[in-house]
């Protein structure tokens, strides 16, 4: 289906029937980073798995305006999607947030892997009332170092200069861990071909927006829902350490590492990382009212 937010025509998969778990993709990824849990989850969960603005088959940033619903919307109503204008943590934040109400759902599971977490944030932020559980996935709360903003602005450059294919060959080695590109080089060329095929204008609206995203720190003590911290255990963008603190800074907060795995955890170990996310949705207690 498509939903029409702030100017921005959003492509979102929608998969099965239950609690509403909306899948929240990484940096440069689209949807289809969640096609073992697509699969695997429609018999537990209503899968709702979008492309973020710029990426997959979505719109880029895009330009003031209000946002409609088509293909599929209920009654075909029309919502706002918050602060229009271009590509930031908090647009992509309103984005789900009209993705939620394009697909008749108040609150949902909400899954966010590496950008995708810091997305999980700002929804946090900014809709609160719309989050029912979180899960944080290779991911981190704090903002960009110094030196990790000069890595953007240079892949930017990169981007811009030689086209997303060179993108995906700075990322790839840091993109999978290494038990991944020792036993399983199908995974490492779909991980490539995923990451080759973003619209350059995605990625670099997405690298500007995580080098000025803020530090998502002083959030963790206020999270109030039930919370699962996922990683590989060969994750180096966003290691163990990173995991642990955002399990030691979210009160009753469970955290699951899972062994020869890096970045895109739930690529490499879908098996563990889908039943993971089951063992979580059958503990959610019963939604109010």
């Amino acid at each position: 289906m498509i939903a029409r937010c702030a100017g921005a025509a959003l492509h979102v998969e929608v998969r099965g029937a239950g609690v509403p778990l909306l899948l929240v993709h990484g940096f440069p990824h689209d949807h289809t980073l969640w096609r073992p849990q697509l699969d695997a989850l429609g018999d537990t969960a209503r899968v709702v798995a979008p492309d973020l603005r710029g990426f997959g088959r979505s719109d880029g940033a895009g330009t003031p305006g209000s946002a409609s619903v088509t293909a599929g919307a209920p009654g075909g109503a029309s919502m706002s999607a918050g602060a229009p204008g271009g590509a930031s943590m908090d647009r992509y934040a309103d984005d789900l947030a009209c993705v939620l109400d394009a697909v008749g759902e108040r609150r949902a599971v909400v899954v966010g892997l590496s950008m995708g977490g810091y997305v999980a944030f700002a929804l946090w932020r900014r809709h609160r009332a719309r989050v029912r559980a979180l899960v944080l996935a290779d991911t981190r709360a704090g903002a960009d170092t110094d030196d990790a903003r000069a890595k953007r602005r240079e892949l930017i450059g990169v981007a811009r200069e030689q086209g997303a294919g060179a993108v995906a060959e700075r990322m790839l080695d840091g993109m999978v861990g290494k038990s991944t590109r020792a036993r399983r080089p199908e995974v490492v060329t779909a991980v490539r071909a995923l990451l080759a095929a973003q619209p350059v204008a995605g990625i670099v609206d997405a690298l500007q927006a995580m080098h000025d995203r803020p530090d998502s720190t002083p959030d963790l003590a206020t999270i109030d829902v039930p919370t699962l911290v996922v990683v590989g255990d060969e994750d180096v963008l966003t290691p163990v350490a990173e995991a642990r603190r955002l399990h030691e800074a979210i009160a009753g907060s469970r955290l699951e590492v899972l062994a020869g795995a890096g970045h895109v955890s739930n690529l490499e170990r879908p098996a563990a990382f889908t039943h993971v996310l089951r063992e979580l949705l059958a503990a959610l207690p019963p939604e109010d009212g």
